[in-house]
């Protein structure tokens, strides 16, 4: 089973390829750059396994919340690509992806992202033997209103911590800040939370898969009538 697994909803362009047991690992921080690069480092990174994009088993793509630009350009690469072929779409949320990629063991894990305008998307996790369970609704709050749902003991993640560090170790006591690496999507845990969805048969056809925005809908696009 082959699988390309994509996040683009931060500043980070994450790729992941995997067969069988094997895993393949991409990350660049792309910024603004992320439109020109998305294309050619898929196509690079694929023929460098020897495979073919017809040859891929499942795409799966983180859908947000994060950047809408980059929620959007991933999604559209990813059912751009699986289209053609029907094959299907694994949407998995950001906020998940981020949680699963830190080893926390029987402790509360929040995945916090930078939502600009002073905000902060959230969601809080608890790991138990390998296996993740989201214990939180996805949430758009303000840092003193997700500082509120920390508890003693828990550890954070996500690029919220970039401008609220200080804040958080401030106002939230015995709370573990996780190293900066982590702080950002990474595949493995993309590729791991694809898997279990594929086991559960949680996945769709491309136009099935949907970005998760957490914005009040006059904050998006709106469709013309």
């Amino acid at each position: 089973m082959k699988i390309l697994a994509l996040d683009t909803t931060t500043d980070y362009l994450s790729l992941g390829l995997s067969e069988g047991e094997k895993a393949y690992e991409y990350r660049l921080q792309a910024g603004k750059k992320m439109s020109l690069l998305l294309a050619q480092t898929i196509k690079r990174a694929v023929l460098a396994l020897g495979w073919k994009i017809q040859e891929i088993d499942y795409f799966a793509c983180g859908l947000g919340p994060g950047s809408f630009t980059g929620v959007r350009m991933g999604l559209s690469t990813i059912k751009g690509l699986a289209w053609p072929f029907k094959k299907p779409v694994v949407g998995i949320s950001t906020l998940d992806i981020l949680a699963k990629g830190v080893e926390a063991e029987g402790r509360t894990v929040f995945a916090a992202i930078d939502a600009k305008r002073s905000l902060i998307y959230c969601s809080a996790y608890k790991n138990s033997a390998g296996r993740q369970k989201r214990i939180m609704p996805y949430r758009l709050l303000t840092p003193d209103e997700f500082i509120g749902t920390l508890k003693p003991d828990s550890v954070v993640t996500g690029d919220a911590i970039a401008l609220y560090k200080e804040q958080i170790l401030r106002k939230a006591r015995g709370v573990k800040i996780a190293e900066k690496e982590y702080w950002y999507p990474r595949s493995k845990p993309m590729i791991a939370l694809a898997k279990e969805k594929i086991r559960e048969k949680i996945y769709g056809s491309a136009f099935e898969a949907l970005p998760v925005y957490l914005y009040p809908k006059e904050c998006q696009i709106r469709k013309n009538k």
